[in-house]
């Protein structure tokens, strides 16, 4: 329980750093779960004590090619996603229907598959895109909705977004292995060559799906809170994390994850991008760095192709 509180008090955080809540709204969730409104405002002037400047505003990289076949605005009713297409697609869950958006590359496969957990907007057009930008480099990518039960996130009011994401992380957790277990069942996608991806509240997600996954064959949190150290030693994935130099709240618990993963023998690895702040990756967002994007992006795609394709 203990864990599960400190990671809603994170997502508290996030959604303010996010300007997704006032700070009275975060200051009562907070004061919610530690029991104390002055212990709960100490927490959060700790956190936002140093404002994170946003970085430059530079030319967005062009966009990746479109996949062959035009993405469908509509969640499928049985047909399995064509070869080369991309398209929204439901899958069971635990107790609920789940939606997702899967893309895939032309030809039979097997491919290597990536899970992609979004921010604490929800889904997204961005990581529409990041699925396709998945296809179009040889993989199955599938990024999860976790509003699926309020609707998706195209349906949800703000409040119920919000509500969503601020479920118990072992609700998240449990939807990604439900989305796991649908890529398995695909006769194009290689069962035991599955990694995952995911941003801010997603990194952490990821974070906390490599833990408890055992195969997860390759992890890529950008900018994600740690899972619970004591959890590290169940961890199988190599995991290489990436991070934005300006970002002070979640930079300081790297030393500390560093020496979990080492302790326990984990392969770990870590990019720090000079001048990039929390949310770096993101283009339709104020903290866009290009550069960082870009060296990030090659990054992540050598390490799915080290521990994805081989």
């Amino acid at each position: 329980m203990k864990d599960e509180r400190k990671h809603l008090i994170e997502a508290s955080i996030e959604a303010y750093v996010h300007r997704r809540v006032n700070r009275r709204a975060a200051l009562g969730r907070i004061a919610a779960l530690t029991g104390s409104m002055a212990l709960a405002s100490g927490i959060l002037a700790a956190c936002t004590a140093a404002p994170q400047p946003a970085a430059p505003q530079a030319p967005a990289l062009a966009p990746p090619p479109s996949p062959t076949t035009a993405a469908s605005t509509a969640v499928p009713a049985a047909p399995p996603t064509p070869a080369g297409a991309a398209q929204a697609v439901e899958f069971p869950g635990e107790g609920a229907t789940l939606l997702g958006y899967l893309a895939r590359p032309a030809g039979a496969g097997p491919f290597p598959a990536v899970l992609i957990c979004h921010e604490n907007r929800g889904l997204l057009d961005h990581f529409k895109d990041l699925a396709r930008r998945y296809a179009d480099a040889g993989y199955v990518a599938l990024a999860v909705d976790l509003v699926s039960r309020e609707g998706g996130t195209d349906k949800a009011s703000a409040d119920q977004v919000r509500a969503a994401l601020g479920a118990p992380p072992a609700r998240h957790v449990q939807d990604f292995q439900a989305a796991m277990r649908y890529l398995q069942s695909q006769s194009y996608v290689r069962g035991d060559r599955i990694g995952m991806t995911g941003f801010c509240f997603g990194g952490g997600v990821t974070w906390l799906m490599a833990a408890r996954t055992p195969e997860l064959r390759a992890a890529v949190p950008y900018y994600g809170s740690n899972p619970p150290l004591e959890e590290v030693a169940n961890l199988r994935a190599p995991v290489l994390g990436l991070y934005g130099e300006l970002d002070q709240r979640v930079n300081a618990g790297i030393p500390a994850i560093e020496e979990a993963m080492g302790r326990n023998n984990k392969t770990f690895e870590k990019e720090v991008y000079p001048n990039a702040a929390h949310a770096f990756f993101n283009d339709t967002g104020q903290s866009y760095n290009a550069e960082a994007a870009k060296a990030g992006w090659a990054r992540t795609l050598g390490w799915f192709e080290k521990y994805l394709k081989a």
